[in-house]
């Protein structure tokens, strides 16, 4: 706003002393001030109000006045509160410093003088930026952007002193101006952006956390077109940017609010542009798959590999290790639902993130990740840089080789809570992970104990779960997969008798048993565990042969007792 427009509202009771020839100045700002010395607290282009407190003597105008003028500020404004009609002495040292000088009627508060000026700045502030943002949404459609989002959030930052933030859905940041989000708080926001956006709520969601206030805007993805009102917000939800603001909207007016969505429209437009370079990435990992599935030749998919390594790591000097993880979102159908929600393109965007590392800031991170999806699996083709494979010809009981890879528990840890919330109370994850091989022969192999280590995660409980190739041995592999009906009626006819018994004579019959399937059968080893007479030991294993009806003598009921064991 001009220094002209103050006179132009009467309410504000303003009355100019001198500096008519400066009235077009621009006021950026207003402070209150009644020190001697208030340079430490200017920064240029403020209007500064004063109550006179500060003059002493005439002598003191001439300084105070010149302090102002060195810093720039716009205008001054001093109240007739104090000392009645503004000293000539104050008038003249503006005059010599060409500083606009008005008077502060004493029946208006600063108060109200500060408020309309905030009022104004802002308002033209917020248009400004407005403009800003418009003019870079027009650039980012027809052609590359300037900076990227991180632009816009740094005139948010300067123009309206907000602090913003975009999230991914695990709350990973993608972009951001200042210092980075907490990961536990951004994991927090997601969350709570993800549950409110599962019932429906519109946003801005808003939250208090820490006692800080935060507002949380979606980010529609555009690329996918308008999305019709019936479109289930499942197909969506998992894997929406959002942006975080560090306020409070629920105050503000419709001009501002309509600025922040023009901002998020602004996002999502770089978004679709990297998500359109993601294409060749899929369409890389779509035709290895495919290859692998249809039981290509391994030397055709040597090939395709080939031509995949140099996109997915550039510069790499020699072939890498190969992991796959395999991923499904699966959602409950409601009552009358006559169409499923596609799990698969959620799936592959939802895998697309998970495998980035979540310290990691920025979009251009998932460059690496290539993921394909075959009906409601998404399945990826994880390049590993070279090294020693878990079993080298190197590694020993003392000194085992280094793990390879992507590891299942790791991979879920920082996301799990965020994606809960997401997949509310009728979705889930599940999520397998194969382990590293060099070669085209082992690719099909792969893809196969990944979606075994997936279905295992599946028969764990819980909406977000995942299980890795070192989980697909023997029992591990097989129980999951026992009705537990069977479960349970095979647990209870060899270990109920077993169970009442401890309960009526205190016998331990069953860490007795425990100890010596542990101890492969050996009567001397299982005796010093426990700390018994070896004859004392064999009494025990005699009663639970005698409740059971089994010998332990015998390799088959050994491995039946060793099965409940691990199912009860």
């Amino acid at each position: 706003m001009r220094l002209r427009a103050l006179l132009e509202n009467d309410a504000l009771g303003l009355r100019l002393l001198g500096g008519e020839d400066e009235l077009d100045r621009t006021v950026r700002g207003v402070m209150t001030t009644d020190l001697k010395d208030p340079s430490r607290y200017l920064s240029g282009g403020e209007l500064v109000l004063t109550g006179l407190a500060w003059r002493a003597e005439p002598d003191d105008s001439e300084p105070f006045v010149r302090i102002l003028a060195s810093a720039g500020v716009a205008g001054l404004a001093a109240g007739e509160a104090e000392l009645g009609d503004i000293p000539d002495d104050l008038v003249q040292a503006c005059s010599r410093h060409r500083l606009p000088l008005f008077a502060v009627n004493e029946s208006v508060a600063f108060a109200t003088i500060t408020e309309h000026v905030v009022r104004q700045v802002s308002g033209e502030r917020a248009g400004d930026l407005a403009a800003v943002v418009d003019r870079h949404r027009r650039l980012m459609t027809s052609g590359p952007a300037g900076g990227g989002p991180e632009v816009v959030l740094d005139l948010l930052g300067t123009d309206l002193d907000l602090r913003a933030w975009v999230l991914s859905p695990t709350g990973r940041q993608i972009a951001g101006a200042g210092e980075p989000l907490p990961a536990p708080l951004a994991a927090t926001l997601a969350g709570e952006h993800l549950a409110a956006t599962r019932t429906g709520r519109r946003g801005p969601h808003r939250l208090s956390t820490g006692g800080t206030a935060y507002s949380l805007f979606p980010i529609r993805n555009t690329g996918r077109g308008a999305a019709p009102a019936s479109r289930d917000v499942r197909e969506t939800v998992l894997s929406d940017w959002l942006l975080a603001v560090e306020a409070d909207a629920g105050e503000w007016p419709a001009a501002r609010l309509d600025l922040l969505q023009g901002v998020t429209q602004l996002i999502a437009v770089e978004r679709d542009r990297r998500d359109a370079a993601r294409t060749v990435r899929r369409r890389l990992a779509q035709e290895v798959l495919e290859l692998v599935q249809t039981g290509a030749a391994p030397a055709e998919i040597a090939a395709r590999l080939r031509v995949a390594a140099p996109v997915l790591l550039p510069g790499l000097g020699s072939a890498p290790h190969w992991q796959v993880v395999v991923a499904r979102v699966e959602w409950e159908q409601e009552a009358g639902q006559s169409t499923a929600v596609d799990g698969g393109p959620v799936a592959q965007a939802l895998l697309e993130e998970i495998l980035v590392d979540p310290a990691t800031v920025g979009a251009e991170s998932a460059d690496r990740i290539a993921v394909a999806h075959s009906g409601d699996e998404a399945i990826a083709l994880v390049p590993l840089a070279a090294g020693p494979l878990p079993d080298s010809e190197d590694e020993t009981p003392e000194n085992p080789a280094p793990a390879l890879g992507l590891h299942a528990d790791a991979l879920l840890a920082a996301v799990r809570a965020p994606l809960s919330a997401g997949l509310a109370d009728d979705g889930r994850l599940t999520l397998g992970v194969s382990a590293a091989v060099h070669s085209a022969e082992g690719l099909r192999g792969a893809l196969e104990e990944a979606r075994h280590a997936r279905r295992v995660a599946a028969a764990r409980p819980g909406r977000v779960c995942a299980a890795g190739h070192h989980e697909l041995a023997s029992h591990v592999l097989l129980l999951p997969f026992v009705p537990d009906d069977v479960r349970r009626a095979f647990t209870a006819r060899l270990l109920d008798p077993l169970r009442d018994y401890d309960r009526r004579h205190r016998a331990e019959l069953i860490p007795t048993l425990e100890a010596f399937l542990d101890c492969d059968g050996s009567w001397t080893r299982c005796a010093t565990r426990l700390h018994l007479h070896v004859n004392t030991l064999r009494y025990r294993v005699g009663r639970i042969e005698q409740l059971t009806g089994r010998d332990l003598s015998r390799l088959e009921d050994k491995l039946d007792f060793f099965l409940a064991l691990r199912m009860s």
